[in-house]
Formats: C-alpha cells, structure tokens, sequence
C-alpha cells in the first residue's frame, strides 16, 4: 500500500485546488498567524508596486544611494523622516532651501567617493561597488542601461531594492501634483517603517496649506511666470519657463495661475523674447538650481520688461526646493502666495 500513497496525496491535492473543499490545517493556520504577528510587529515584509516592479522589503534599507537626477526630492523627503543615517552616498544637492539646516544637512552626507559620469550621476560599476541595499531615483532614467547605469535587475541581483518617485515611470513629471510629494513620504515611510511619522508631515503640510488657500480664497488671480534663473534648456532666449508640473498645483493653491500654462504639453516652454514680452504677467517666480543669486535675475527680468504689471508692483520671490516634488511644498504655497496677495496676510 506505501507504493500508493504518493498518488493518493497527489490526488487529494488536485481535488483541493479543483473544488477549494479543503480547509487549511491546523499547522497552515498557526504558520499564519506567526507571519501575521511578524508583520504587525515589525511591519516586514513591505512590497510596493513601484513603475510595474514589484519591490519587497524584509527589513528596513540601511545602505541607501540616492542618485542625482537633477533633485532633492528623494534625499529631503529621507532627511524629514529623520533616516539620514541610512544613507551611504547621495549625489543630490542645491546648495540651498526653504528648510532651515536641510541645505547644511545635505551637504553633511557621504557621496560614496565615486567618480561620476556625464549626467553627474553614478556609473553601473560605482554603484555596485557601493553594496546598496536601496537605490533611488527621481526617474527611470537613473536605472537605463543605455545611460550607462545599473538596472533595477541587475540590482536586485545583488540584494539592493530599487525605487522611482512618482510619475518617474515614463520621465514625464507635467502630470505632477503636490499629492505625488505625499505618496513619495508615504512610500518611504512603509520601507522604513515610519509610517506615523510620515503621516504626522503629510497632515502639517495639508494643514498649513489649507489655512493658505483659505486667505486667498475669492481673491483675484496673478498670471505667474515660473522659470529657473540662469538656466538653457532649448534653443530660445526663454528655454526654462515652467508649463505644467507640480508647480501650477503649488500656484493653483496660492491663489494664481500659470502665465504659461498652454505655451507647451510637456513640463517646460521654450519662448522667443518677443512671445514672452507679449505677454501678462503679474508675477515672477525665480526657481534657483545651482545659483547664488536668483533675485539678481529676477531683478534683471523685471528691469528687461517694464510692461510687465510684475515689474511696476516689484512682485517676485525665489524659491528651490520647495517649488519641487518634495517634502516642503506647503513652504512655496504660502511664500509664493504672500507674495501674490500681501494683503490677506
């Protein structure tokens, strides 16, 4: 009869899964329930579902990279849940912010001492050599291998998590809100297991924007041009000119509108001088990327186009981080809209 036995179970089997008729037993159960009280207790395993990828984390990353990708989002958003210890290189800086000590806090950060590539990021090689665990980037473009970096499956081939921000997936951000910022903590805060910390920010920041758009609320609304100061990105004398993006969320509830909205379909406008002198605008946003001294351009612009309501009212405010995907929008709202309407303030 033993000769039997193996087809009898092989059958029994096969009718489990056809019918579902078989409970679990008493071992499946308390196998259950000891992974159940795993995960309430140390809130591992995570998998996030992350630009088609899905990504599972046992345990919380400890040797974190963030790559450049032209941003600070990524390295704020870990530095605001308090977890800058976790990171062994970070290749992202401004130099500056709106946070009191992030800019200095930043620069404190190990860069992993490797030798960057043409788009200052890191190679494929440098990067395993790192030993990560998580790797992040603002885009997909930081794991392309055309690009001259390592994949994501080359990474999780040697143990290391990978993570793209929100709306990264195809490196089109004009669909970008303010909401991103707050999935972007979100997600963080589930691979760290900060989880309430990352909700105690996204409720500050919800709040003080709310109190924000409640003082705007009803009054006229500023056409704004945003623009990076001292920036080319196209062939025009405005190649910089922000047309879509997290931005206009951050306008939208600082009381304004984007002067430029439908001047492109993708994030960024490329004017001729004589379009932009065309046109209204009541106020100037300066957005500061790697320079010292946005108002000397603001100043400069206002001085350029002296038609400009902008120019005649003097109305204008720098900002760098905070105009980004990040962990400080609700800083740009309310400067951008104390800026816009001084009066309800």
């Amino acid at each position: 009869m033993s000769m039997h036995r193996p087809a009898a179970a092989a059958l029994a089997a096969a009718l489990c899964l056809l019918t579902a008729a078989c409970g679990s037993s008493s071992d499946d159960k308390a196998r259950d329930t000891t992974t159940e009280a795993a995960v309430a207790k140390t809130g591992y395993p995570v998998t996030l579902d992350n630009c088609g990828a899905k990504e599972t984390f046992e345990k919380a990353p400890s040797r974190v990279v963030v790559m450049n990708g032209a941003s600070v989002a990524e390295v704020s958003t870990l530095l605001a849940l308090g977890l800058g210890d976790k990171i062994v290189a970070n290749q992202q800086t401004y130099g500056m912010s709106e946070v009191a000590g992030r800019a200095a806090a930043i620069k404190k950060l190990p860069t992993g001492d490797v030798k960057l590539n043409d788009a200052y990021d890191i190679p494929r090689e440098a990067m395993l050599g790192l030993r990560p665990d998580l790797v992040l980037s603002t885009t997909s473009y930081g794991f392309d291998e055309k690009n001259g970096f390592a994949t994501r499956d080359q990474l999780q081939q040697v143990g290391a998590n990978s993570y793209v921000s929100p709306q990264g997936c195809d490196q089109d951000t004009s669909k970008m809100t303010i909401a991103d910022s707050y999935q972007l903590l979100r997600d963080m805060g589930k691979v760290f297991n900060v989880s309430d910390k990352a909700e105690k920010l996204i409720a500050a920041s919800e709040k003080n924007i709310a109190a924000v758009t409640g003082k705007v609320k009803g009054q006229k609304t500023p056409k704004v041009m945003v623009l990076f100061s001292n920036m080319s990105m196209g062939g025009n004398d405005f190649s910089s000119v922000v047309a879509k993006g997290i931005y206009n969320d951050i306008l939208t509830r600082a009381g304004g509108s984007n002067a430029f909205e439908n001047a492109s379909k993708t994030s960024f406008a490329d004017l001729s001088k004589e379009k932009v002198a065309a046109s209204d605008v009541d106020a100037l946003v300066v957005i500061a990327y790697n320079d010292p001294d946005p108002a000397a351009y603001a100043k400069k612009l206002l001085k350029e186009f002296p038609q400009w309501p902008a120019s005649k009212n003097n109305a204008y405010v720098t900002l760098s981080d905070s105009m980004y995907l990040g962990p400080s929008n609700d800083v740009a709202v309310q400067k951008v809209a104390k800026m816009l309407h001084p009066d309800a303030f």
